[in-house]
């Protein structure tokens, strides 16, 4: 029957053709941690993703195995599925990816991309978003606003102890760059008075 209700997205391909689409940009995923691609592909690769992280916090046997047959390179990637990533989403009750729109990859075909990243990890793009946002509140001299707020809250809820740490170790290797352009105003008014 055309038109009914699917559960997820064909991709423009038969059924191998998907599942070998879906292991590679998971092993991807895996292995770099952030991958840039079409939208509907990282909005599948993030369901099997997450699937994948919750076998890595299970840690038995099983889950091994299964794990296996989802990794294209398990002998590389296992160490580091059952070990690091284990150990960052061991508190966390689900959410381990999260999936950013972006501009279209391609200037011809304008079809949606996305970036899949983990969350928490050292690729996150939210974390050094409100990094940004703190830094340039502080250089501006003004009190951050309640979405900054807010998202420094998320972005710290799982990092454990040396979170608040790390993230002023962010803010302030941002604020060295002058994003917001305090510096460059100071040294024009100045040599305007000279």
């Amino acid at each position: 029957m055309a038109g009914g209700l699917v559960k997820y997205r064909h991709l423009s391909r038969d059924s191998a053709h998907r599942q070998a689409l879906l292991r590679n940009l998971v092993t991807s995923l895996v292995k770099h941690e952030a991958i840039h691609t079409t939208w509907p592909k990282a909005k599948e690769a993030q369901r099997l993703a997450e699937k994948l992280i919750t076998l890595a916090k299970r840690n038995n046997e099983t889950s091994r195995r299964r794990a296996t047959g989802i990794l294209y390179t398990p002998h590389d990637l296992l160490p580091k599925l059952f070990g690091e990533l284990r150990q960052r989403y061991l508190a966390r009750p689900g959410g381990y990816t999260r999936v950013l729109r972006t501009e279209p990859k391609s200037t011809y075909d304008q079809g949606a991309s996305a970036i899949l990243e983990f969350v928490d990890g050292p690729k996150d793009m939210r974390f050094a978003m409100t990094a940004a946002a703190v830094a340039r509140d502080r250089a501006l001299g003004r009190a951050s606003n309640e979405l900054t707020l807010k998202n420094r809250t998320k972005v710290l809820r799982y990092r454990g102890a040396n979170g608040d740490k790390t993230f002023d170790d962010m803010v302030r290797r941002i604020g060295k760059l002058d994003l917001a352009g305090v510096k460059k105003g100071n040294e024009a008014k100045s040599g305007g008075a000279a």
